[in-house]
């Protein structure tokens, strides 16, 4: 039996309903000491801010440290220390709205490292991407049973991702379109491969 193995590519779009907040609570004082209860007092509005807009469980600490801090010619100016924090937000204007109070009650004892944008009901877009994944490796085997004189039989396997890999479904942040409490919601790209293996009919 003769047979022609193709990989197929599909996209979909849909866009992001969520957000993850990595953040900071960060203070400095001429000692450790002073730095960390700067530092906790302002740990503890973040962690107030947060429990407004998402549930406690997704509020989780990732880290703190406390370090000699110097100015711009090397001359040790005291202690920094900071608690880091992952934070979940269900909704982007709730994640929006979050931001803008963590600004104005924490201050300058906020630093924001990032805000990354997440898909968590995909609406069909991961269904799109496979169908569209399958039609575009049967597009490509027909024509190569075209060109070797044959047509497609019946599918042998099939296996989601490419052969010899892991299936790959993946996102990527697209063009922003809509806003959503300060945040731009923009578009997701949902793309997936399938690996088709067809017996060749003569």
């Amino acid at each position: 039996m003769h047979t022609v193995t193709v990989t197929g590519t599909g996209t979909s779009r849909v866009a992001p309903d969520s957000a993850v907040v990595r953040l900071g609570a960060v203070a400095r004082g001429s000692g450790v000491a002073e730095a960390y209860a700067a530092m906790t007092s302002a740990a503890a509005a973040v962690v107030e801010v947060a429990r407004r807009h998402t549930d406690e469980r997704r509020i989780a600490s990732t880290g703190i440290t406390v370090w000699p801090w110097h100015d711009h010619s090397g001359t040790r100016q005291g202690f920094e220390a900071r608690h880091s924090y992952v934070i979940g937000c269900a909704d982007l204007a709730g994640a929006g709205t979050m931001l803008a109070e963590l600004a104005a009650e924490v201050g300058d004892g906020l630093a924001i490292d990032s805000v990354g944008l997440e898909v968590t009901e995909d609406h069909g877009a991961g269904d799109k991407a496979r169908e569209a994944a399958f039609h575009d490796a049967r597009d490509k085997a027909a024509q190569l049973a075209r060109l070797a004189g044959a047509g497609l039989g019946a599918v042998q396997t099939l296996v989601e991702g490419d052969a010899g890999r892991e299936p790959s479904p993946m996102a990527r942040v697209a063009m922003a379109r809509d806003s959503a409490g300060g945040l731009e919601a923009g578009e997701t790209t949902v793309t997936t491969s399938v690996t088709v293996v067809w017996e060749l009919a003569y």
